[in-house]
């Protein structure tokens, strides 16, 4: 055993004195365990193969999938990199007309399900959509092969439809972080001699770089879990590889396989991105935290800078609403609607607030846990816990079969010799393995704001509540929930929106009587009739502009008053 072993042996056995705390370390990692065991089961499927399918996937599937998932994450990473930071420098650094509504606008785009835009693009700009339709009538073609078009069911057309839903992970990130870099650095270059460019390059980016890395993991993470568009565009990704072997080609341990090696992708991009910042250390005065004052853009640099900013928000938010709105008006859905669309609405809402309400609890316990027992298991326990973000639906949702499945068959085992009965498939065959798998996936999220609203919180208050008699159980219902509620409020909204754009593991998980607006959309597309979906492709979106807006509040800090409209 090595010093630093047993170091933090000793470390933890220390802090486990009290019966408190061991019971919330131990909360923590059970909460670790709940999300390993999906992986675990997933490498013994795996593994318990027939030996004779993984020749055949690593011929014939693997090498196709393998490559178009590259390129898909690498253009999606330029592309969200170009547009998010981009953006995000323009309307921090600079000062022209419609700025401010834009800070509002550019972050919409995350409102839309990346499967919905990719519909209406292919819907508008397939061979026989209105552009190339109006296009044919404009230049006197008969048919669509006697000229060339951009194809949007294509690899390139993936990259751009991913990337206008998910730049504003990187636009937030670039963002906040600009706002908050101090003027007296900005101010020392540019007495130095430096451009807006060297600005840009050299001291802005740099200072970032840990939130752009952060962002473009989100968006990357997103893209791997994407199933509806990929299929759709005709782009062969490890994850919907994944989906077609369970499904279409009824093999579980063929699928398992190949989510294997989706894991191994995911830690290798984790690693990647560590790797990135490593020795990063940025270190600024917090006497002096003065914001930098934005430069005034007038005349045809501010409309050109305008237009830049406001070119994503048409393509990624605005023309694919108005289509939606479009659709509904134009097929009579809002009047003439299916009236099953009710009971569906209803059930996506219900599973939604079921699982937000779980992950939000978990997460604020298993935050508290951690602060009130400071301990690396405890500590090591809720980085594990948090995993579940970085795992796509797909796999996920192969891993969480047999757990739930096990649990199931010892509930009947105690049904049967308790009281002579079964209960059936009491977790694998309801909406509760939707809840769960919800909760695993996006449980990072309520842990995350959970420990930032905790962090505001001085350990003195703690201290001064224990003095006066409270136990730990009064500190987190008196002081703990009631000052981080704010950041559990905005959790719960990012949650409760990530559940209703959820495609790729309610797919796999829904019992056969459950539709949800997803997989209600999701059918509609596979049969080529998207547009009869539009209706509650709208509902999702509608709801999912009041997280984005939420973000975005609060997020603009003001500058330092401009002493000069002249600069470099």
């Amino acid at each position: 055993m090595t010093a630093a072993a047993a170091n933090t042996i000793l470390r933890t056995s220390r802090t486990l004195r009290r019966p408190s705390h061991v019971v919330a370390t131990l909360f923590v990692v059970l909460l670790a365990a709940a999300v390993l065991a999906p992986l675990v089961s997933l490498a013994v499927i795996a593994l318990a193969g027939d030996a004779e399918i993984w020749p055949h996937l690593a011929a014939y599937v693997l090498p196709k999938a393998i490559t178009d998932t590259a390129m898909l994450l690498a253009g999606v990473a330029v592309l969200t990199a170009v547009i998010g930071i981009g953006t995000a420098w323009i309307v921090t650094t600079y000062q022209f007309p419609g700025r401010d509504a834009l800070c509002w606008l550019l972050p919409l785009p995350l409102a839309f399900p990346t499967y919905i835009v990719a519909y209406v693009y292919v819907d508008m700009l397939d061979a026989i959509g209105p552009v190339q339709s109006a296009f044919r009538a404009l230049f006197g073609y008969a048919t669509a092969a006697e000229y060339w078009f951009p194809p949007i069911r294509s690899l390139p057309g993936a990259v751009f439809v991913m990337g206008l839903v998910l730049y504003p992970y990187v636009f937030l990130a670039a963002r906040a972080m600009f706002q908050t870099q101090s003027a007296s650095l900005i101010e020392v270059a540019r007495t130095l001699g430096a451009s807006r460019l060297m600005l840009a390059r050299h001291i802005a980016l740099p200072l970032a770089r840990p939130a752009l890395a952060v962002g473009l993991s989100l968006a990357l993470l997103e893209t791997l879990n994407d199933i509806g568009a990929s299929e759709y565009l005709g782009v062969q990704t490890l994850t919907l590889s994944v989906f077609t072997t369970w499904i279409n080609r009824s093999s579980l341990p063929g699928a398992a396989q190949i989510a294997c090696v989706m894991l191994i992708v995911i830690v290798a991009l984790m690693a990647l991105e560590r790797h990135g910042r490593r020795h990063k250390r940025f270190i600024v005065s917090a006497r002096r935290a003065r914001i930098a004052p934005r430069i005034p853009l007038k005349g045809r640099a501010g409309w050109i800078a305008l237009a830049l900013c406001l070119l994503p928000v048409c393509l990624g938010f605005i023309l694919p609403a108005g289509v939606l709105v479009q659709e509904v008006v134009r097929r009579g859905l809002l009047f003439g609607f299916d009236t099953d669309l009710i009971g569906h609405t209803l059930t996506t809402v219900s599973l939604a607030a079921a699982a937000t309400a779980i992950a939000i609890v978990l997460g604020l316990a298993a935050a508290i846990c951690v602060r009130m027992v400071k301990s690396p298991l405890s500590n090591a326990g809720l980085v594990i816990a948090g995993l579940g973000y970085a795992v796509p639906g797909t796999v996920l949702a192969l891993g969480l079969m047999t757990p739930l499945v096990s649990i199931d068959e010892g509930l009947n085992w105690i049904t049967r010799n308790t009281a002579g009965v079964t209960v059936g498939l009491v977790l694998a065959g309801s909406s509760a393995a939707l809840v769960v798998a919800y909760v695993l996936r996006f449980l990072a999220i309520a842990t995350g704001s959970a420990q930032a609203g905790l962090a505001r919180i001085p350990h003195e208050i703690d201290d001064v509540a224990r003095t006066l008699g409270t136990r730990s159980a009064g500190i987190a219902w008196f002081i703990h929930l009631p000052m981080s509620r704010a950041a559990l409020g905005g959790a719960a909204l990012l949650v409760f929106v990530d559940c209703l754009k959820e495609l790729p593991a309610t797919l796999l998980l829904r019992p056969l009587n459950v539709e949800t607006l997803s997989t209600y959309i999701y059918q509609f597309a596979t049969r080529g009739n998207f547009e009869e979906g539009a209706l509650a492709a709208l509902l999702i979106v509608a709801v999912g502009i009041l997280p984005v807006i939420h973000l975005t509040r609060f997020a603009d800090i003001a500058p330092a008053p401009v002493a000069s409209s002249s600069g470099r």
